[in-house]
């Protein structure tokens, strides 16, 4: 609740469209995480493995139709477009701080408490273009950048799913915020992991995914792949998480919600004919 008593202003609204275009792509994206195991041993797409990065590639076109679909069909004004601008900048330039080093990314706090003040539909469109904008800023342009882009507004999506928006305050909402950052941050680099795993061939054959092998004997394969190989990453971006969200979450959170009041993002525009006096009136 603001000061007034009113709820929160939803910056993103998603109409109908937007949010049959987000299952959507949200289908295509899981299609494109877990064909490995999905698919059958004499499927057509475990001959073209190494082609796969590429046709999923594809996915990047779909995920930016559904965020322009987000914007247009929200009536995204100037105030709005401004704020996720200045806060997918913030991020992206958080990212290179860490470089990924023991899962130094302080970009996913900022990403937690975005979600959590600004609601789900701004924080998928937000946590896509901040990750968009990283991958330009520190040339990490290539295959995975859709399957990136994809999972962090899945992570700043949830945020913004949390219960209690507008009720919950204080020390209560930043362990539940804390909470979730730390299961995101696993599991965000659980699920990337699939989309280069099933392309290591021979590289570490006891690990690799293996076409003939069923689900469950794949799935064992790649949680092997998980611990053997990111789960120290992981885990460090997850104590990460937690720990800024502890020690600063207060008072970004308090920034954030009065910068998203002051805005006032759903107040009607008005103007006045200075020479006639008239009063203000509604476009």
């Amino acid at each position: 609740m603001t000061r007034g008593g009113a709820p929160r202003p939803r910056v993103v609204r998603l109409g109908p469209r937007s949010v049959a275009a987000l299952v959507l792509v949200t289908a295509v994206g899981v299609a494109g995480f877990g064909w490995p195991l999905l698919a059958g041993p004499t499927a057509q797409v475990n001959a073209h493995a190494q082609d796969a990065p590429w046709l999923f590639a594809a996915v990047l076109v779909l995920l930016v139709a559904v965020v322009a679909a987000a914007i247009a069909e929200s009536g995204l004004g100037a105030k709005a477009v401004a704020m996720l601008g200045v806060l997918a900048a913030t991020g992206a330039a958080l990212r290179p701080l860490g470089a990924g080093t023991a899962g130094i990314e302080p970009m996913f706090f900022l990403m937690v408490l975005s979600g959590r003040v600004l609601g789900p539909g701004f924080g998928f469109v937000l946590g896509s273009v901040t990750m968009f904008a990283s991958a330009l800023l520190t040339g990490g342009v290539g295959p995975w950048m859709p399957f990136q882009m994809l999972s962090m507004g899945w992570f700043t999506m949830g945020a913004g799913l949390l219960p209690a928006p507008d009720r919950l305050r204080g020390r209560g909402e930043l362990v539940m915020l804390s909470a979730y950052g730390s299961l995101a941050a696993l599991a965000y680099g659980t699920i990337m992991n699939l989309s280069g795993w099933p392309f290591m061939g021979a590289l570490a054959s006891g690990v690799a995914f293996d076409p003939a092998a069923g689900l469950g004997r794949n799935l064992a394969r790649f949680l092997a792949y998980c611990a053997a190989t990111s789960l120290g990453w992981d885990l460090g971006r997850a104590v990460l998480t937690v720990v800024l969200t502890l020690t600063l979450g207060g008072p970004v959170l308090r920034a954030l919600r009065r910068a998203t009041r002051r805005a006032a993002f759903e107040a009607p525009v008005a103007f006045r004919d200075p020479a006639a006096g008239e009063p203000p009136h509604a476009p």
